[in-house]
């Protein structure tokens, strides 16, 4: 396959998770990213590689191996002297009341569920597979994708918002959140970490371009230019509190990407950055689950919000250690559920990813999320601390870190397309000491005037 060609893959395959991966309410959509994702992985574990796989890449496919065989073990049927304990002990007495012997039964409460949210993890997996093992990418042909599919989300967004109604054809699923900007997702506050996450990338792309001449340099800084105050645009159609929370911290991290400031003003940001984080999480944690938008039902939000994760506390409780099962939680949650606070809307996630994992994965699950914490933490200290790799390395570290912070009062990585922009700024950091490939139109002969 010619060079360019193979650099296509992972920002194609990006593009195509932009675009059909916003809602786990696209079955069909869904579903051809799955088959998509899995020829990628085939031919990544086909051919033979071309040069070793980076070092910081190899924790991360533990890791991913390891969840793998959590979640496998927990759908092997065991005898009910080991599984008839905590929650589980009234499924035994059940049995005992029917006058029936208890069944060998897996750990895994929804072993389906199980399964449905495995497949979910094919999308990011072939995305990381692509970069650290076919090198199918060039890294500013995957910020050029990340941003092509922010803009369309954006101009749809732009359609949505003009529309304001249920039956306008410009929204894409049915629960969705109308009369906000949401693009090719379901939920604002999804299309809002899209729409920050793309801020570094642009960043990320004005720093790899000062090699270039003052004329080419100027236009990219000009286009770029644009596209930030695009960003900007699409980020007030939207209206989610999650979007304006999050471009505080990551706008003044981006600085650092184009900019080479002092030790004092590099702390300066760093502190505003990480105070803007802090900041940001507990906006978002105050505001209203059901709305988005600025000032929307705050009041009821952080009663909504504690009642969800203390009720969910408990359930973490009595399915120590082994955990529930992955994709348990719905069904789990509403066993807890008070019967005086139940309405016709159900709770569908923790909105907070720590908390949720840990109730269907159990003491296995946060082990191995401390684990993935400790690598992201080292990585990201490398790029920043140590200036180790590109922009687009440290692109991928204040874009991951977002997705990461907001993942504590929501749940962006459960979709497609957020889950493989994830796996893209993983990659990135983990291929981050390698030398950076030059693209073709850089290799241009340079021409010469001979005066005779």
């Amino acid at each position: 396959m010619p060079s360019a060609t193979r650099s296509a893959v992972a920002p194609l395959y990006l593009l195509a998770c932009l675009i059909l991966g916003g809602s786990a309410q696209g079955i069909w959509q869904n579903a051809v990213l799955q088959v998509a994702g899995l020829v990628i992985i085939a031919w990544a574990a086909a051919l033979p590689p071309a040069e070793p796989m980076p070092r910081g890449a190899r924790p991360l496919l533990m890791l991913a191996m390891a969840a793998v065989a959590i979640v496998a073990l927990q759908a092997v049927p065991l005898p009910p002297s080991l599984w008839a304990h905590g929650a589980r002990a009234r499924i035994a007495e059940g049995y005992d009341l029917l006058g029936r012997v208890p069944p060998s039964l897996p750990v895994s409460l929804t072993p389906y569920a199980s399964l449905g949210a495995l497949l979910c993890l094919i999308p990011p997996l072939a995305m990381f597979c692509a970069i650290v093992r076919l090198r199918a990418y060039r890294p500013s042909w995957l910020a050029a994708a990340l941003l092509a599919g922010t803009v369309a989300g954006i101009v749809l967004g732009a359609l949505q918002v003009v529309g304001r109604d249920s039956t306008s054809p410009w929204y894409l699923y049915r629960d969705t959140n109308i009369g906000a900007g949401v693009g090719f997702f379901a939920n604002a506050n999804h299309m809002a970490s899209l729409l920050v996450i793309a801020l570094p990338f642009a960043a990320a792309i004005a720093a790899a371009g000062k090699s270039r001449n003052i004329q080419r340099y100027s236009a990219l800084l000009a286009v770029l230019a644009g596209l930030a105050l695009l960003l900007i645009v699409g980020i007030a159609l939207n209206g989610s509190i999650a979007g304006f929370a999050l471009a505080v911290p990551v706008v003044a991290a981006s600085a650092l990407i184009l900019l080479k400031p002092s030790r004092l003003l590099r702390r300066t940001l760093v502190l505003l950055a990480g105070l803007s984080v802090i900041a940001a999480i507990g906006l978002m944690a105050a505001s209203s689950i059901g709305g988005t938008k600025v000032g929307q039902d705050a009041s009821a939000a952080v009663e909504s919000r504690e009642q969800i994760l203390q009720t969910t506390g408990r359930a973490i409780a009595d399915y120590l250690p082994a955990g529930s099962g992955l994709g348990s939680f719905r069904k789990v949650y509403r066993l807890y559920e008070s019967p005086g606070t139940v309405t016709n809307e159900y709770v569908i996630h923790a909105h907070n990813d720590y908390a949720e994992l840990a109730l269907e994965l159990g003491v296995p699950g946060v082990i191995l999320m401390a684990l993935f914490l400790a690598w992201w933490a080292g990585a990201a200290w490398a790029v920043f601390g140590r200036s180790e790799g590109s922009p687009f390395a440290r692109a991928a570290a204040i874009a991951s870190a977002a997705l990461l912070a907001h993942s504590l009062v929501d749940f962006p990585l459960r979709t497609a397309a957020l889950s493989t922009c994830f796996a893209m700024c993983l990659a990135l950091l983990a291929d981050r000491r390698l030398p950076q490939r030059q693209d073709a139109a850089d290799l241009r002969p340079t021409r010469h005037l001979v005066i005779g």
